[in-house]
C-alpha cells in the first residue's frame, strides 16, 4: 500500500473504509446544500422518493426502505408534515399503525428531487469515464452487500 499521509494514522488499517467516510460526508453536504434550497433535510428526500414511488406506506414500511432508525424518521415525518409535505393517519385495518400519504405540495418536489439528483450525480462523476462510474456503482453495491450482511465479528 503506498504511503497515506492523509489519513490518520489510527486509520491507515481501513483505508478503504476512510475513503467511504470522506467520500460519504462530502456528498452529504453537497446533497444538504441543495435540499436545503427546496427546504428539505438530508434523508428527507429519500422518505420523498419512497412515497413517490408508492404513496400509503406505513411508517414501518418507510423505516425498512431508508435504512434509517425510528427516531430520525419519526422526526423527519413530523417536520415534514408540519410543513405540509405529508399526512399521517391510522390506518384503516389498524389504528395503530400510521399510514403516510403526500399532500399536492410533497408530490410536487419528484421534478426537483430528479433534478437534485441529476446534479449530484453529474458533479460526483465528472472526473470519471462512463466505465469508472459503472465499476464505482458495482464496487459501492457490493460493500453495501457485505456490510448488510454481517461481516464476521472478531473473537
Amino acid at each position: 500500500m503506498p504511503d497515506l499521509p492523509d489519513i490518520p494514522s489510527t486509520a491507515r488499517g481501513g483505508p478503504m473504509s476512510y475513503a467511504i467516510f470522506q467520500l460519504a460526508r462530502a456528498h452529504r453536504a453537497r446533497a444538504a446544500v441543495l435540499l436545503r434550497e427546496m427546504d428539505l433535510h438530508p434523508g428527507q428526500e429519500l422518505l420523498v422518493m419512497q412515497l413517490l414511488d408508492r404513496d400509503g406506506q406505513s411508517q414501518s414500511e418507510l423505516l425498512e426502505c431508508v435504512g434509517l432508525d425510528h427516531s430520525t424518521v419519526s422526526k423527519s415525518l413530523r417536520r415534514m408534515q408540519d410543513a405540509g409535505l405529508l399526512v399521517r393517519e391510522p390506518a384503516a385495518h389498524d389504528r395503530r399503525v400510521m399510514v403516510v400519504h403526500l399532500t399536492d405540495k410533497g408530490r410536487a418536489l419528484r421534478e426537483p428531487i430528479a433534478a437534485l439528483w441529476q446534479t449530484l450525480e453529474e458533479s460526483s462523476a465528472r472526473d470519471l469515464s462512463a466505465r469508472q462510474t459503472e465499476d464505482f456503482v458495482r464496487t459501492a453495491r457490493t460493500i453495501t452487500e457485505a456490510i448488510a450482511g454481517g461481516a464476521p465479528q472478531p473473537d
